[in-house]
């Protein structure tokens, strides 16, 4: 058994690895690339050339890839799944009934935007220049969402003679999961270990990330591996903070929120704390149609949350429809929300300000030195999160160089990632501490959690680039 890394190799997003075992194709994941700041002009900041990656060829053809499986439904993971399928694969797509579930919304939400870029674009075509085009159109992610087959966790599933999968809780997002592949073959057994994405222990909601009890090698995200994340007490600390500041300042709270996932967490703690942060004296927008439509997908999974969540869902009004909560679905209801200056709870996606209606809220906001930017998760090189978190003082929104005169806080706690603590202490619980792949973290980040597991663990670690082949 080989793997091939093809994406997340390097970076954190475009997660996109091949497996080669018995002479067929596995794919892990088949992600889309999100930020880089360089490529067409007519681009906002904070795009650019990831939207050519996309569209790039495959580094393998399509049509001779046997399975896909898919860690979770977060779209650097899932993103070009229907362009897989447009271009030719047409194998089953295993993985849990939840992401099954969320990357319809997913998938649904990203072909619109690319058909809005595409057109938005067109709108500037120069003489001789050729016409954008949607990356892929709800047709393909039809055709993706038919092929796709539900595993439940801790349920071996033959998904190729003699390659069987297992999927294990991952803590992350609801329905992630880590991958393992166990093929047979020349009277052994060998097993491949894919972390997906892991969530920290003690994450609102959802359970802890699960062992895994052996492997032969793992491949593991190391997207925080070179820091440690304040404690969940620090967190709570921290927004109390916040909004106490939002308060006295009088101006908006605007988050850039993940509509998978971070959102739902948000809502989780507002509720907790509704009383001691004083949020009922804001009106709390959630301006993401898709961060609604993935709110209620909750309701239909609360079986896989942790027993807290579990308690508190049965009370009503459950956590998540908080009584000053203003879900807005449609355009218009989003953009009144402009003319609100002080007081107002601002969650609208995407979280790295890559598209969405969150830029429109930015232009709106980042002048204003009373309106607080909170970032609450990872923000990729090149996107407009990572240029504003990182201290710019102008950003270009809409064609209009907009000052950054808000407070921006970056609230590290509420990471959907595990850090290099948890990541260490994850591999840590596999029996024999096998050789590791680190994936789907910037350098030097992963090579300090390298240097982390093979102090810690005396492991054997690779970290591989694009092209790189690793045997099992």
């Amino acid at each position: 058994m080989d793997i091939v890394f093809h994406g997340a190799a390097g970076e954190v997003t475009g997660s996109c690895h091949l497996v080669e075992v018995a002479g067929k194709r596995v794919l892990l994941d088949c992600g889309m690339i999100q930020g880089e700041s360089q490529g067409r002009p007519n681009r906002p900041q904070g795009e650019g050339k990831a939207d050519e990656r996309n569209a790039a060829d495959f580094p393998f053809d399509p049509e001779s890839v046997d399975v896909l499986v898919l860690s979770h439904a977060h779209i650097d993971h899932t993103g070009r799944v229907p362009l897989l399928v447009k271009r030719g694969f047409a194998g089953p797509i295993f993985t849990h009934p939840a992401t099954i579930d969320l990357a319809a919304i997913m998938l649904a939400d990203a072909a619109n935007i690319s058909a809005m870029d595409a057109e938005r674009d067109n709108r500037h075509l120069q003489p001789g220049q050729k016409p954008s085009v949607p990356l892929y159109a709800q047709a393909d992610v039809d055709a993706a969402t038919r092929l796709m087959r539900p595993v439940a966790y801790g349920t071996p599933t033959e998904i190729l003679p003699g390659v069987t999968l297992t999927l294990r809780d991952a803590g992350h997002i609801l329905g992630s999961a880590t991958v393992e592949l166990d093929a047979a073959g020349e009277g052994a057994t060998h097993i491949l270990v894919f972390s997906g994405d892991l969530g920290p222990n003690g994450t609102p909601i959802l359970c802890d990330p699960a062992p895994v009890p052996t492997a032969d090698l793992v491949v593991m995200e190391s997207t925080y591996g070179d820091r440690l994340h304040k404690s969940r007490e620090d967190t709570v600390a921290e927004l109390a903070s916040i909004f106490a500041a939002a308060h006295r300042d009088g101006g908006n709270v605007v988050i850039p929120a993940f509509a998978v996932g971070r959102t739902q967490e948000l809502l989780y703690f507002f509720a907790e704390h509704f009383d001691a942060w004083g949020l009922g004296a804001f009106r709390i927008f959630l301006d993401s149609p898709m961060a609604i439509r993935v709110t209620d997908a909750y309701d239909r999974h609360e079986d896989l949350f942790n027993a807290e969540a579990k308690k508190l869902w049965a009370t009503r009004p459950q956590p998540l429809k908080l009584p000053n909560l203003v879900p807005t679905a449609d355009g218009e209801a989003s953009r009144r929300i402009n003319g609100i200056h002080g007081h107002a709870v601002i969650i609208a996606g995407s979280g790295m300000c890559t598209g969405g209606r969150i830029r429109h809220h930015l232009r709106y906001n980042l002048a204003n030195p009373a309106a607080h930017i909170v970032f609450v998760g990872y923000q990729a090189s090149g996107t407009l999160g990572r240029i504003i978190v990182d201290g710019a003082k102008h950003v270009r929104l809409f064609g209009d160089d907009i000052p950054v005169r808000a407070q921006v806080h970056t609230v590290g706690g509420l990471s959907a990632h595990a850090d290099q603590a948890g990541l260490s202490a994850w591999y840590g619980l596999i029996g024999g501490h096998p050789p590791v792949c680190l994936v789907h973290g910037e350098d030097p980040g992963r090579a300090k959690l390298a240097d982390e597991l093979k102090s810690k663990w005396g492991s054997e670690v690779t970290l591989p680039m694009p092209g790189t082949r690793v045997s099992v």
